[in-house]
């Protein structure tokens, strides 16, 4: 599963093994035990990545075989690729800007979403 994570300070991604049911349970007792209000809604979530990268055709190739609807890569211009996913969001009101958007995919397109993730983090700092 991936976890976006949506802050202040930008977006933050990572792979967890934790079953997506068993997460939204532990935010749920936690968000309980501290008073706190949880709104899980399903939705979609996306991200840009450069479209030079060339691990973009793995994914859309994987993509294809796999007939997924959770996971879309969309030109955006002759720069960026949008990649739009859908899951869960779990915040602490129906407005919230900063929350946790939870995704299940295969393996296989997990690895790359979150590959291409990472690359493009590095890419963005290389030219800070």
């Amino acid at each position: 599963m991936l976890k976006l994570n949506y802050t202040e300070a930008g977006l933050y991604m990572e792979r967890i093994i934790t079953p997506l049911d068993k997460l939204i349970a532990q935010r749920v007792v936690l968000a309980l035990r501290l008073g706190q209000f949880l709104h899980v809604e399903p939705g979609c979530a996306s991200f840009l990545l450069p479209a030079d990268m060339p691990e973009l055709v793995q994914l859309e190739a994987i993509l294809r075989q796999e007939y997924s609807s959770t996971v879309a890569v969309i030109a955006v211009d002759g720069d960026c690729v949008e990649v739009s996913l859908s899951g869960s969001w779990v915040a602490e009101s129906v407005e919230a800007h900063e929350g946790m958007f939870l995704t299940v995919m295969s393996n296989q397109a997990e690895f790359f979403v979150f590959k291409l993730w990472q690359m493009s983090q590095v890419h963005l700092s290389s030219l800070a």
